[in-house]
């Protein structure tokens, strides 16, 4: 009975560690994978430092600056 105590909690423990190292996306991935989902034509330049995104209804740009700092514009067309 303590072998099989000892089991579960040990499963118990692996299942928790294992399931919080997940990845999170961040928003820059969440906004393209979005855009990519509406047929988004895609630019990207500057070796992914600006990245365009447009569709019918509506624009993305995405910058990324020297320091990591990511700006996201997001505009409706009328």
């Amino acid at each position: 009975m303590k072998k099989l105590t000892m089991i579960a909690l040990f499963a118990g423990f692996l299942t928790i560690s294992l399931s919080s190292c997940r990845d999170q996306k961040t928003e820059k991935e969440e906004v393209i994978e979005e855009m990519q989902d509406k047929g988004a034509d895609i630019k990207v330049k500057d070796d992914g430092d600006k990245i365009k995104m447009e569709t019918e209804d509506e624009k993305v740009k995405i910058k990324t600056d020297d320091e990591g700092n990511v700006k996201i514009k997001q505009k409706d067309k009328e």
